[in-house]
């Protein structure tokens, strides 16, 4: 597959953030996004980069009712002689396919993905921050878009990456964090989707999140499902 590139128009560049200090996270993204389609009897298709959107979905996409959605989350970095790295990069897509194999998703080659990764690096090179602490925070995803209504793997998927320059994710950097024991809800049970990086395990978590927060805490400890260890 030939991954096709669409460059953004001037009118649809956004502006770049001048004060890497005030990037906090998650909330600023790049210019352009990787997309490519998934049909069964048809695999992985259309792989394309173009300028940042929206996505359209169908009310019924089986994403929005039986949760089949998986990511990831990972980093590239501005070196000290102004190239840009990746971390680990390999791994992170070999722990997606893990997570699409327990939801009942199709994996994804991880060579091909790779190389769509750096050409849209490539494209978007100029929003890799430069200073300490920062980065270009990479997420992949994964939605089942197939517009029906029955429990049951979809049809249809559609796979994602989207970039944007990020500071560090606590607002207490790398210094120490107060962390709640949760002793009432669980993360994971033993079968269960813990290990799959799922949206629904985060929503989950919620909860005790709130509770922990409330009482000043930055972070869960989650204790095992059986023994509360």
């Amino acid at each position: 597959m030939e991954i096709q590139i669409q460059k953004a128009a001037p009118g649809q560049m956004k502006p770049k953030p001048q004060d890497e200090s005030q990037l906090g996270f998650g909330d600023i993204f790049t210019d352009h996004m990787f997309l490519m389609d998934y049909e069964t009897g048809k695999g992985w298709h259309a792989p394309r980069i173009e300028p940042y959107r929206d996505l359209s979905l169908h009310p019924a996409a089986m994403v929005l009712h039986y949760g089949q959605e998986i990511f990831e989350g990972l980093k590239a970095y501005r070196g000290i002689d102004g190239g840009i790295y990746l971390f680990r990069a390999r791994d992170n897509f070999a722990r997606l396919n893990r997570s699409a194999q327990r939801l009942c998703m199709p994996e994804v080659d991880i060579d091909f993905v790779m190389d769509g990764l750096k050409k849209l690096i490539e494209l978007d090179q100029e929003w890799v921050p430069r200073s300490k602490g920062t980065s270009l925070y990479i997420r992949p995803n994964m939605i089942a878009t197939e517009p029906h209504l029955g429990v049951r793997p979809s049809n249809t998927y559609l796979f994602y990456i989207i970039v944007g320059p990020v500071a560090a994710y606590y607002k207490e950097g790398l210094n120490p964090v107060k962390i709640w024991v949760e002793t009432e809800y669980v993360r994971a049970a033993p079968g269960g989707t813990g290990e799959a990086k799922t949206s629904g395990n985060y929503a989950a978590s919620l909860l005790a999140a709130e509770k922990a927060k409330e009482k000043g805490f930055t972070q869960v400890l989650w204790l095992d499902a059986v023994e509360r260890k």
